[in-house]
Parts: structure tokens; sequence; C-alpha cells
């Protein structure tokens, strides 16, 4: 079984249920934690579409968030999580403006080098 996170007619990701279960819960809570809206849409019928601009936007949030963090657990708590937000975002054509303006950052080559590893993994 999977489930399909879409824009539109165009499938982004289309991870095993149980997978796609914990990443829209883990969206859920990082979107509390930011107070910016994921731009996910509720699972129905094992699709999941997404906003892509909102998306892009939470994501970006999730990059400045970690980045700024001096709190190691939770930036790796939330490390794994927004790599693959960035590899969706990807996937949906959309530039991340932190990924850009904070490539000098270590925390964020090593979020880019996961969401690149990801991407790599969803093209499977």
């Amino acid at each position: 079984m999977s489930q399909y996170f879409q824009n539109g007619e165009e499938v982004l990701w289309n991870p095993a249920t149980r997978v796609a279960g914990l990443f829209l819960d883990m969206a859920e809570a990082h979107s509390r934690l930011l107070g910016v809206p994921s731009g996910l849409g509720p699972m129905e019928e094992d699709e999941c579409q997404v906003d892509v601009q909102a998306f892009a936007l939470f994501t970006d949030a999730l990059v400045r968030y970690h980045a700024n963090s001096s709190h190691m657990i939770l930036r790796s708590l939330m490390e794994g999580f927004t790599a693959m937000a960035l590899a969706i975002a990807d996937s949906a054509g959309r530039s991340v403006a932190a990924a850009r303006e904070m490539a000098d950052d270590p925390a964020v080559r090593r979020l880019v080098d996961l969401a690149h590893e990801n991407a790599t993994t969803m093209a499977r």
C-alpha cells in the first residue's frame, strides 16, 4: 500500500502508508511549533494534495528555525523531517530561499545533502 502526495495530478512523492502517516503527523507538529501552515491537505483516498507555494514557505521556515536554533536535540529531531520537506519542495520545482541564502551554514549544508539523498531514494 502507498500514499500519494500530489500537486494536482502530478505525483511529488509516493511513500508507504506508514511513512506517509508519520510524515503528516510530523508536519502537523512542526506547523504548530512554527505557527506556519504546512500546505499539506488531508489524506483522502490515498491522496494528499500539496499547496506547493504554502509548502515551500513552510519548508523555508523549517530550514531557518533549524539553522537558528542552538538546541542540539531540537535540531536533531527536526533534521530528517526538514530534509524530506526540502526533497519534496524540490520535487515540486520549488526553490527554498533559506537553503540558498544560508548555504554556508554547516547545518543547512547537511540538510541539503540529506535532501539530495532523499530525492535519490524517492526516484527509485
